[in-house]
Formats: C-alpha cells, sequence, structure tokens
C-alpha cells in the first residue's frame, strides 16, 4: 500500500514551524507495513490544496492530511474537500452537542466560530478526535481513501494511534516490515560501504541498506519487506552479523541507542564513575551524559574551565604548561584530566581543549583543532582532532568523538584487568 502525506499551513512554509507531523506518520506508517511514496507540504490555498490531493490520489492508495481545520476564515481545508468529493458542508448536530459539552466542562462560552467546527462534509465519516473540538475526516473514492486530520501534533498522534493504525491493519493485508539499525562512530560513510561492498551486493532484492551519516556518525539501517516475518527477522541478523563482523571497532550499538548511553551502559557494568573537564565545548559532553536517566550512577560532575586562570586554580593547571604549550595543546588536556580526576575522585575522565572558532585560529593551531585527553589516574590517551570551520559542528564533533574515544578506551582497559 502506497501512501501520500500533505501537510497544509503557511507557518511551514516560511519556516515559523516545523513540520514534525510528517516525520512522525512517516514513521508510524512504515511499521505497520505503508510505503510513503510522497511528502507535500502547501499553503493555505483552495488551488494548492485540489492540485495536492488531485496527485496524491491518482499516485497512491492512501493520502494522510494535516492542517487547514481550525474555526477561522484561514482554515479552508473543509470547504475545499467538500468542492474536491463534490459534496455540501452540512451541520452534524451530534458534534455541536459534543462541541457544547466540551465548552461547558472547560468553562468557556462557545462562540460561532467554535459551532464552525460541528459542520463537515456530508459524506466523510467521521474520526473521533477526543484531544481537540477539529474531527478527523474519512473519505473513500474510486478504491482510494484520504484521511484529513488536525496540524495540533497531539491531536493527530492520537486520532491516528488510537482511530486509524488499527483499522488500516486489520482491513488491509499488509506486508511486514523490519528494521536493524546498526550505530558507528568514527569513520566515514564511504570508508564503511568500501568495507562492506560485497555484503552490499550479495543483499536480496527484498532488504536494502541505507546510509544515514550526521556529524561524525553513521547509522547503516538495514529494511527489509516480507509476509514471513520470522524468515525476514532471521534473514536481516545474518546479514548484520556480518556487517558488524566487518567494522566492529566503528559500531557502539543498535537501533535507537545513543552513544551517551553505549558509553553510561559501560559504566555502569563494571561499576566505574566518570567526571568532565570542558573548555571548547563548554559542557556539551556533560550535557550530553546527564541527559541519560539514571546517569546519576556514574556521573560525579564537570568543570568548565575556559579561561587560563581558571584551569589554574581549578584543575591545578600549571602556569608554565600553559605559556609553553598553550591552552590547546595535549599537554594542557593532560594536566586538565588529572586535575579533574582528582577534584571529583573519579575512575575516568574526560578533558578537552580546542578552537572551537570561528576566530581564534593560527597557522600552528586552526579553527577546528581540538585536543580530546581520556583515562584515569593510572593511563591517559590523548588525541588531536583537525575538524571543521563552524562552530557548532566542531562542538558536537567533539563531544561524539570525546565519548567514542572514551567508549574505546574504557573497553580496552577493563577487559584486561
Amino acid at each position: 500500500m502506497l501512501a501520500t502525506i500533505i501537510t497544509i499551513g503557511d507557518e511551514i512554509l516560511i519556516g515559523q514551524i516545523v513540520d514534525t507531523n510528517s516525520a512522525w506518520m512517516a514513521n508510524k506508517l512504515n511499521e505497520i507495513g505503508i510505503k510513503i511514496h510522497e511528502v507535500i507540504s502547501i499553503p493555505d490555498d483552495e488551488r494548492h490544496i485540489l492540485e495536492a490531493v488531485d496527485k496524491a490520489m491518482n499516485q497512491s492508495d492512501i493520502v494522510f492530511m494535516t492542517g487547514g481545520l481550525g474555526p477561522t476564515k484561514d482554515d479552508i481545508t473543509k470547504a475545499t474537500l467538500c468542492k474536491y468529493f463534490s459534496t455540501p458542508l452540512v451541520l452534524k448536530e451530534e458534534l455541536l452537542a459534543q462541541l457544547a459539552a466540551y465548552f461547558k466542562q472547560r468553562g468557556r462560552e462557545m462562540n460561532e466560530s467554535n459551532k464552525m467546527q460541528a459542520y463537515l462534509p456530508e459524506n466523510c465519516e467521521v474520526i473521533p478526535n477526543e484531544r481537540g473540538t477539529a474531527k478527523g475526516m474519512w473519505f473513500e473514492k474510486g478504491g482510494k481513501i484520504l484521511l484529513s486530520m488536525p496540524g495540533v501534533p497531539h491531536e493527530m498522534k492520537h486520532i491516528i494511534e488510537d482511530h486509524i493504525l488499527a483499522r488500516l491493519q486489520r482491513n488491509y493485508a499488509l506486508p511486514f516490515i523490519h528494521h536493524k539499525n546498526i550505530m558507528t562512530v568514527g569513520l566515514g560513510e564511504s570508508y564503511i560501504a568500501e568495507k562492506i561492498a560485497d555484503i552490499e551486493d550479495s543483499l536480496p532484492p527484498h532488504i536494502k541498506l541505507a546510509y544515514l551519516p550526521h556529524l561524525g556518525a553513521v547509522r547503516l539501517r538495514l529494511t527489509g519487506r516480507s509476509t514471513e516475518a520470522t524468515q525476514l527477522i532471521s534473514e536481516i541478523t545474518v546479514i548484520s552479523e556480518k556487517i558488524i563482523e566487518r567494522i566492529s571497532f566503528y559500531v557502539y550499538g543498535y537501533d535507537e541507542l545513543k552513544l551517551e548511553e553505549a558509553l553510561g551502559h559501560l559504566l555502569k557494568k563494571y561499576g566505574k564513575t566518570i567526571s568532565t573537564a570542558e573548555s571548547c565545548t563548554g559542557g556539551s559532553v556533560a550535557a550530553a551524559l546527564t541527559s541519560v536517566p539514571g546517569s546519576s550512577a556514574y556521573y560525579e560532575g564537570s568543570l568548565v574551565t575556559y579561561s587560563y586562570e581558571v584551569k589554574q586554580r581549578e584543575l591545578g593547571v600549571k602556569a608554565e604548561t600553559l605559556e609553553k604549550f598553550g591552552a590547546v595543546s595535549s599537554e594542557t588536556v593532560e594536566e586538565m584530566l588529572q586535575g579533574i580526576l582528582l577534584k571529583m575522585n573519579t575512575d575516568y575522565g574526560i578533558a578537552i581543549s580546542g578552537v572551537a572558532g570561528p576566530g581564534g585560529g593560527t597557522p600552528e593551531k586552526p579553527v577546528g583543532t581540538v585536543f580530546v585527553c581520556v583515562g584515569r589516574k593510572d593511563k591517559m590517551q590523548t588525541k588531536r582532532y583537525q575538524l571543521t570551520q563552524n562552530r557548532a559542528d566542531n562542538i558536537a564533533l567533539t563531544t561524539t568523538y570525546a565519548m567514542f574515544q572514551m567508549k574505546c578506551f574504557i573497553d580496552e582497559c577493563e577487559k584486561l584487568i
């Protein structure tokens, strides 16, 4: 079954809001075997709506629409759908009674604009919306389905989850879709593709491999479609194991696992604690680590030591080290590491200093130069990274690389014990 998603609203096209509805719907529909053919965003304009609906109904089996169902004059979706389906807009008395009860329960008066929510196209089937006043609408024409829903995300999600998904699964023979995500850090997609080229070339037609890169990390997504669920899961498991064996060093987890979660799992597994000392990242690593529920079991604290003075006072970095080598140096981050380990009394630590940009670079240490030191009191590992010219990207990349470097270091140290 092919689907098209249409989102309606001028606010989407001018960038005033981000269209999260399409991404959420696509994910939910994919889970039950519905393939998204196209996603379209259009303005609150009759001609655009009619053209988009006509195109979608011709190319897809089912169309999902959100937006334009409010009580104000700029919400024209209902009237436009009446025109497309050649049906009048009529008052639904039962909906009017529901609206009256809705406003009474909230101690509010129902005005004339609110009453317009009780008018719907005569030939649509009403889809309940217990979260708001705009109902969903189910249309059928020529064996095709169009579903129109409010653009308010929590209302749309409620309608789809509680009133649409199960019905589609009952009424249509949908294929089983299985995804397996392999999460990697530290190796670009082209290098990964080269290492696993023969595996990818041997994939059967019903299994696809996608590369999804994002700032130092690459998600490898295996997707299969079949009527035989058990067999498909088994096939994808075998293929994923082959891929993991080929690039095992760079794999930190699977499916939706975040790198900070993987590092946290490792620290909990070995019963170890960690602290961080950051300069150019401004606490970004600390924020990532503490975003994980339960991180208090292993994360003790952080110091953001931006200036020379604070590096010296709080972490014990020597004045002569800063004078001779500068803040952005292996020598400085190594002393920062020892200082944070001593101050926080943790088993492991991360120390970072660099030139995030856009200014501050030199010929020897251009923008994007970052030193990361990870380790414990008796052993450490320092790496120099040469990143980008973009400040935000440099902070994000450093955060990722530092956590991955720490994970690999802990793995190596603990396995030697």
